[in-house]
């Protein structure tokens, strides 16, 4: 009887999901995962950027580092200072001091600046022009063929005259920039204040080869070393010690780079009202982006 099937049917339908809700409330008790609720808390105080710049792959994974891990508070570089409060807040802790950071550009040389610049007429990217030999004289110099700008989600960091230039205003500090450098020019630095004193070079090579190859790059002649004791030279090149970059210090620093032959001391980031006054009418050198590494070596962060 079609009907007698049709009962059939819906009784078998009927205990086979009464089975499957079973079996599927048991799973959920026996497999269900505690959240911690300052994870959610931890969630909502970042920016939700997923940017990377605090080491962790989004948002989410950082939250749960911090909350389970006991990673420090202060690696969002987006969210910064605000966003370290909210989650000092969300984990009981106190907020060690931290400093925004922010991409240094170590290289001031524009193409006018180049000697031993070869024509290039591959790929117009970093990547591939730096696997590329004698691609320009200058093998720790910038390529600028815009591959930080391209990385870049927030329009900081643009390619003029053949070299990156950061857009301290626009800048978040996370780091895109930095990491897709093939040469290591561009490294992330703890900026103490708006506008931080630099070194704009990487060339490690001896002064009569910079020379050769660049018409700005630091000579390794110490004296900035001998005016400033925030400075010393190591491998050839510049390098200043920012644990030692406070107020007091930085006025031997300003007469170092005043004394610097290359002119490749020089202040990055963003100008303070003051600093405009004091300057009107003056013709000052270009202030470039701060960061360094190189194509030979991999460097840890030097000025």
């Amino acid at each position: 009887m079609p009907w007698v099937i049709i009962g059939l049917a819906a009784t078998t339908m009927l205990f086979m999901a009464l089975v499957l809700s079973f079996i599927l409330g048991w799973a959920n008790r026996a497999f269900h995962v505690e959240v911690d609720p300052r994870v959610d808390a931890a969630i909502d105080a970042l920016p939700g950027a997923n940017c990377g710049g605090c080491g962790y792959v989004g948002c989410g994974e950082y939250a749960e580092a911090v909350v389970l891990d006991d990673e420090a508070v202060n690696l969002c570089t987006v969210g910064g200072k605000s966003c370290a409060e909210a989650l000092a807040m969300v984990m009981g802790v106190a907020v060690a001091v931290s400093y925004p950071w922010r991409p240094v550009v170590h290289c001031g040389a524009r193409y006018s600046d180049r000697l031993g610049r070869s024509p290039y007429i591959g790929e117009q990217r970093c990547g591939p022009a730096n696997l590329v030999t004698d691609v320009q004289g200058c093998t720790y110099g910038c390529l600028g063929f815009g591959d930080c700008t391209r990385a870049c989600n927030y329009d900081a960091i643009h390619v003029e005259d053949g070299l990156a230039r950061v857009d301290y205003e626009k800048c978040v500090g996370c780091g895109a920039c930095a990491k897709v450098c093939p040469r290591n020019i561009i490294t992330m630095a703890p900026f103490k204040s708006e506008r931080m004193l630099v070194v704009q070079c990487s060339n490690h090579d001896a002064g009569k080869d910079v020379k050769s190859v660049c018409k700005v790059g630091c000579l390794g002649c110490r004296a900035c070393e001998r005016t400033s004791g925030m400075f010393s030279v190591v491998n050839n090149l510049s390098t200043i010690n920012y644990d030692n970059y406070t107020l007091e210090n930085l006025t031997s620093g300003l007469v170092a780079a005043k004394k610097c032959p290359r002119n490749r001391l020089v202040f990055v980031g963003i100008p303070s009202d003051e600093d405009i006054l004091a300057v009107t009418g003056e013709e000052l050198p270009d202030v470039i982006e701060p960061d360094f590494k190189t194509s030979v070596d991999d460097t840890e962060w030097r000025g």
